[in-house]
């Protein structure tokens, strides 16, 4: 998708914050070197545009962690370990190899389902949580 739209567009693409919750990046944010940083997969075709956008995550009080090629940014999709989990880098390094090309969006489908169903709604944590069990693949 996101070298379709680069394409579509006709300019390069970094693919960067698509997997951070809204909450995780109002509230998350610490400064560099602060313990429980949260790291971001930075992911795109151009090293220097991806240096830019390094740069303003850290700004914005996060990691980051080089996602690849624009080609291996569904690895940061949902359904994937990666995806809303609220990894620090060196966590985040290790689940990107472990998404599996194909499973995400029935690994979403779950995920977004228990979060429909859940009475009352589940709290940041609770999202976060199931995020986490539901793109490994522990619960499906």
């Amino acid at each position: 998708e996101s070298e379709y739209i680069s394409e579509l567009l006709g300019r390069p693409v970094v693919k960067v914050f698509n997997m951070l919750l809204g909450y995780t990046l109002k509230h998350n944010g610490k400064a560099a070197g602060e313990k429980g940083r949260i790291a971001v997969s930075v992911a795109g075709d151009n090293d220097e545009h991806k240096k830019i956008a390094a740069e303003l995550v850290d700004q914005m009080g996060f990691d980051t962690v080089d996602g690849g090629s624009l080609a291996l940014s569904w690895r940061q999709e949902p359904g994937t370990p990666a995806f809303c989990t609220e990894l620090n880098a060196e966590e985040l390094e290790l689940a990107l190899p472990k998404a599996e090309k194909g499973k995400g969006p029935a690994r979403r489908d779950f995920i977004i389902d228990q979060l429909i169903k859940a009475d009352p709604p589940a709290s940041h944590e609770e999202t976060v949580a199931l995020m986490r069990s539901g793109s490994s693949g522990n619960l499906i």
